[in-house]
């Protein structure tokens, strides 16, 4: 089936973690926030485009769970999510397909996830393409750090965030 055929959905849902709102197409993630104040402000970050203006409400329930759960502080790596990458470069993927790949509840420098992607000069373009991830939490850029501190994070209230879901982590309930 094509892409452009696939069933468009968003949900938007209360977290501990603040308002949060995704967007997918099928069963396949296309972009998440969370750390809203409210439902419109989580649905109005989505930068979903044309083709989800006749989106579906109450899009994929499960990982509205899981989410939900996640923030509550439920261990959850949420590595098997099927994601939407779009266009992406080759190495753009393979930054991202790393950054999935750390360990729940522990962290690399962006200089080492250049390195586990074979490019260990290109840590700031590590840092671009986790500034750009449109899926937090499914791949868990608040993961990577930088080498001499926290470094910074795009989602909702910032660095603060950051820390907050690395604390969530280190004191998860693993079921």
């Amino acid at each position: 089936m094509c892409k452009q055929c696939v069933q468009t959905g968003l949900s938007v849902f209360p977290t501990e973690l603040g308002w949060t709102a995704m967007a997918g197409r099928g069963d396949e993630l296309w972009q998440l926030t969370f750390g809203h104040d409210t439902p419109r402000a989580a649905r109005d970050a989505l930068l979903a485009g044309p083709e989800f203006a006749a989106a579906v409400d109450g899009w994929n329930p499960h990982l509205v769970q899981r989410l939900t759960a996640y923030a509550a502080g439920r261990y959850d790596d949420f590595r098997d999510v099927t994601l939407d990458l779009g266009r992406q470069t080759e190495f753009q993927r393979h930054v991202i397909g790393c950054c999935r790949s750390i360990p729940y509840g522990e962290t690399a420098t962006y200089g080492q996830v250049a390195s586990l992607c074979g490019r260990p000069r290109a840590a700031r373009a590590v840092g671009n393409v986790m500034a750009a991830n449109r899926v937090p939490l499914v791949v868990p850029c608040h993961r990577v750090v930088a080498s001499g501190g926290l470094g910074g994070y795009s989602a909702g209230a910032g660095t603060r965030l950051k820390l907050r879901l690395l604390e969530i982590e280190s004191r998860a309930i693993v079921a």
